[in-house]
């Protein structure tokens, strides 16, 4: 144990994936552990305010199941008797990307397709039932109190629902509420300066809808991701969950958003790079309204630059870093955190915990960052830095994923890279970059496997 960190008491700010899991973490480490939520949480699985994204597309990459098992052993089986999905990523579900389907391949990367009321529902009630971990809903986060010479954040200030505003002291307080994290705000009432912000803008619209999974569709596979293709500022994903059922979401940039009404819906799906999604919507039962979720893009704050941090206070998640959720990455992102988060604790180097832990953490968002700013800026109407390396990593992915369309070795390498399970520059080993450049040489660039037929449509590839 580090001199400066003494482990009576810890709070964690918000009850989302992120809070939920640095709480898992933090409760082998702390003698008690309070979750600080401003949402009335539902007693199972169940929708939120707090969590406007939940009505939309959701699944964990392989990486991200991986530490979720770990933290919470047999929670993949539970959840797949609950009527999630398990599969692998790279085989079981079809992704289009630049102009053709990758080949099939089975390399070991197993997922979970399921609601996020249902995955968020079942981590809630293990991590609550954990005998030393106490959830306050209904709390707004308030303030942090401090040391006098405000070198240390000793808790937080809590208003509850009817007003009245308590002090909670603690050892530990972590923020996990969010991109809207009031952090920044409070260190610089504190005397010390925020960190840096990067943002790529993309002015990203989403739209959903829920509709009747039935056994012939879309050949047996448990989804279908149609990645963007620049110039096209469109892309789609249709994902199995729970109750026989599928979630399509599809997505706009640049405030060309999808339509709310339902044939209008089904209309945006015909501008897509591939028909599938759109011949399924056209084809089949519809179970639910439109839903809309609206995200300006992608924020990263860089605390591990800061040179001055109280100690007693980390941040975590979307409040240290928010990706394009196109990508999906953000759970499985907030899973590594929470992995950093126990590397660090257990951990009682000479550095201060924060330092260290920050340190971790750019490191974690690192890979995912790359990803999904570094192809947002593929579009000429993203403002940003396109140094050299973006732009050849731009084109280079785009020739893997042709390389990919009939190499199940480059789809391998690219899925383990989109699955947070090996670092983006694994893609350019020489033995990859030679499938690369053997994939593209004397091939037309929209040479493509076939996809499966969607059942009463013309098949997805056409």
């Amino acid at each position: 144990m580090s001199q400066d960190q003494s482990r009576h008491h810890a709070i964690v700010i918000g009850a989302s994936m992120s809070g939920l899991l640095a709480a898992r973490v933090l409760a082998d480490r702390y003698a008690r552990v309070t979750i600080v939520e401003r949402d009335a949480l539902p007693a199972e699985a169940g929708q939120r305010k707090g969590v406007p994204q939940g009505n939309h597309a959701h699944g964990l990459l392989a990486r991200g199941r991986e530490i979720l098992e770990d933290l919470f052993p047999g929670v993949t089986a539970t959840l797949v008797a609950k009527g999630a999905l398990s599969g692998e990523v790279s085989g079981d579900a079809l992704w289009h990307c630049a102009g053709g389907y990758l080949a099939p391949v089975y390399g070991g990367l197993t997922g979970i397709l399921l609601s996020r009321p249902l995955l968020e529902g079942e981590v809630r009630a293990r991590v609550r039932a954990l005998p030393n971990v106490a959830i306050l809903s209904g709390s707004d986060a308030f303030g942090l109190t401090a040391s006098a010479d405000w070198a240390r954040v000793t808790g937080l200030r809590v208003q509850r629902t009817n007003g009245v505003v308590e002090e909670i002291a603690a050892d530990l307080v972590v923020d996990a509420s969010g991109n809207g994290s009031r952090t920044p705000a409070w260190l610089e009432a504190f005397g010390y300066a925020p960190p840096q912000e990067n943002e790529v803008r993309v002015g990203l619209g989403y739209a959903s809808r829920i509709y009747r999974r039935r056994p012939e569709h879309l050949g047996g596979k448990i989804g279908l991701v149609i990645a963007t293709q620049p110039p096209n500022p469109r892309s789609g994903a249709l994902l199995a969950m729970e109750g026989d059922r599928w979630i399509l979401s599809t997505v706009g940039y640049f405030d060309r958003h999808p339509p709310t009404d339902g044939d209008g819906f089904v209309e945006f799906l015909a501008g897509l790079p591939c028909p599938g999604l759109h011949e399924l919507a056209r084809t089949a039962e519809p179970l639910s309204e439109v839903k809309t979720y609206k995200v300006p893009g992608s924020t990263r704050r860089h605390y591990e630059r800061l040179k001055r941090f109280p100690a007693g206070l980390l941040v975590i998640g979307d409040a240290v870093s928010r990706f394009n959720p196109v990508f999906g990455q953000g759970m499985t992102s907030a899973a590594l955190q929470a992995a950093a988060l126990a590397d660090c604790l257990g951990d009682d180097g000479g550095a201060p915990l924060w330092r260290r832990f920050f340190a971790r953490v750019a490191r974690v968002v690192d890979g995912p960052w790359q990803i999904a700013a570094g192809a947002d800026l593929g579009f000429a109407e993203v403002e940003g830095k396109r140094g050299p390396m973006v732009k050849f990593i731009n084109w280079y992915i785009a020739k893997l994923h042709r390389a990919a369309h009939r190499d199940p070795a480059a789809a391998l390498a690219f899925h383990k890279v989109a699955n947070l399970v090996a670092p983006p520059p694994s893609i350019l080993a020489p033995a990859i970059a030679w499938r690369v450049l053997r994939g593209n040489l004397g091939r037309r660039p929209d040479a493509r496997a076939k996809a499966p037929r969607l059942a009463g449509a013309p098949n997805a590839g056409a």
